[in-house]
């Protein structure tokens, strides 16, 4: 009896980690993905920056020919 006793127990507890384990490889899938947005989002915004850095060297520049 308690040999099934601790099978049942272990099982149990098993099945526990699986589903730990499970859920942190979905947390750590999403983060991931957060990160990859998040990289997409910081390379679009330097894009922006550098074109509008670019358009005011080119009005300066246009300035000073004048």
């Amino acid at each position: 009896m308690k040999t099934l006793l601790a099978i049942t127990v272990t099982a149990a507890l098993a099945g526990c980690g699986l589903e730990t384990a499970s859920t942190a490889a979905t947390a750590a899938s999403i983060k991931k993905q957060e990160v990859q947005e998040a990289q997409k989002t910081m390379h679009s915004a330097q894009q922006k920056i550098d074109g509008a850095v670019q358009q005011m060297h080119q009005s300066a520049g246009s300035r000073e020919q004048q």
